[in-house]
């Protein structure tokens, strides 16, 4: 007979006697408290009711369940629906935990309804067969509101620069061919003067700057077009559109700054002990401000190194490993065992914010002289492209749970090695 080997229970893992769901929906929230029974010992007290999702009544139900001497309180993450719920019942003194909807659903073969669920998620509650969520603190939320935001308006963006392409192509002005930003210095320069009503090719080709100048030839052949008047009114309209898009995203960059800066865990400390906004910021700093850490890393710009900040936040201690940080971020795929046979799934979506910011920094990181190139170069021979990036991803996240763990930490990017020798890489050391 084998030695049993001994599994320790996590946290959550726990045997709770009051304990509260909530299935939440857009106007109503269905209730379920299951208690001890007063008069018969053994016995569950479960109650079923229906409130409304307003914050008079989210707050009356706060105070009734705190003097029930609720324990716990289960809300699942239903769209946006529970954080009325999770905020207000918080402010009443209650443990809130927020889990996912694939942990909760119901017994296969039982009818959904939204009693039976608030109650079969009380029964898991209970007996701490829940894993909760991952909830920043307020201010990180916050922040993760901007960085969302300033991403959902770049895509916009991107989208009226397509619509712009897309109309110069109807006016059979080919200057996409030829320049790679339509957007930059050189094609604004053109559209303008296009809208203007200038439409001879020799004059808007002689708008180029840079290196544009030397395409002269080519841009005449391109410029040479039927742009007319109804073509030069839409593109007024879509130019607007994406310099107000552009206005508002550079107000939320210096938002983003700010937050940053009034976060205490996020600044550094200056050469001299000095700290504060801004301190940590130039490179004989003692210890280096947080973005300035992660803008330290291979293939992370600042921009990229505020949206892992306000998707992962600052307490690594809520990642007992840097496993538990990849596996949150699903860059690391299920384990499947079943007798000899051991294989592995799907990484899974996981959050679509943080997966894009560490795909861009994957990509960028792919293409340096450091370990991350290295590692991309040498997996994507015979795993392939998208497999690689996972990897060199997981290798970021890795990289920066580390050094969020040890703030004293400086990293040293160190040119490739030479194949003769192949111990250059990246290296942490003291500060």
């Amino acid at each position: 007979m084998m030695e049993p080997v001994e599994i320790q229970d996590e946290e959550h893992e726990q045997v709770l006697e009051r304990v509260a769901a909530v299935d939440v929906a857009k106007a109503t929230g269905m209730v379920c408290t299951r208690v001890p029974h007063d008069s018969q010992p053994g016995k569950r007290l479960t109650k079923v009711w229906e409130v409304a999702a307003t914050t008079n009544a989210i707050l009356e139900l706060g105070e009734y369940l705190a003097g029930l001497g609720i324990e716990k309180v289960t809300l699942e993450s239903t769209s946006d629906y529970w954080r009325p719920f999770s905020c207000l019942l918080e402010a009443c003194g209650l443990d809130v935990q927020l889990v996912s909807s694939r942990d909760v659903k119901n017994v296969p073969g039982r009818p959904r309804t939204d009693k039976l669920a608030c109650v079969w998620q009380a029964k898991l509650t209970e007996r701490g067969m829940l894993r909760p969520s991952f909830v920043p603190p307020a201010e990180i939320r916050q922040l993760r509101d901007y960085t969302r935001l300033r991403l959902d308006l770049t895509r916009d963006r991107s989208r009226h620069a397509q619509r712009i392409e897309k109309l110069l192509e109807d006016a059979l002005i080919k200057l996409s061919t030829v320049a790679t930003d339509i957007m930059g210095k050189s094609g604004r320069a053109m559209l303008g003067a296009l809208i203007g009503g200038e439409r001879d090719p020799q004059v808007l080709a002689s708008l180029a700057r840079g290196r544009m100048r030397v395409k002269h030839a080519a841009l005449v052949q391109a410029l040479t077009g039927r742009f007319d008047a109804h073509h030069a009114e839409l593109a007024r309209i879509l130019l607007g559109q994406y310099d107000a898009l552009t206005i508002q995203i550079d107000a939320l960059t210096a938002r983003i700054e700010e937050l940053i800066a009034a976060i205490p865990a996020a600044r550094g400390v200056d050469a001299g002990g000095a700290t504060g906004p801004g301190a940590g910021e130039s490179p004989d700093a003692a210890v280096r401000s947080a973005i300035a850490r992660l803008d330290e890393i291979p293939g992370i710009a600042r921009h990229t190194a505020q949206v892992i900040l306000a998707e992962i936040g600052l307490d690594m201690s809520v990642f007992p490993t840097a496993g538990h940080l990849a596996s949150r971020a699903k860059l690391s795929p299920r384990t499947i065992q079943s007798g000899p046979k051991n294989r592995s799934g799907k990484t899974g979506k996981g959050n679509p914010y943080l997966k894009g910011a560490l795909g861009e920094a994957s990509a960028a990181a792919a293409k340096t002289d450091t370990f991350l190139g290295e590692r991309y170069r040498r997996i994507v021979k015979r795993r392939g492209k998208l497999r690689a990036l996972v990897a060199v991803a997981r290798s970021i996240l890795v990289i920066i749970w580390v050094r969020r763990e040890a703030l004293s930490l400086r990293m040293e990017v160190r040119d490739r090695p030479s194949p003769r020798r192949r111990s250059g890489g990246v290296k942490l050391e003291a500060a």
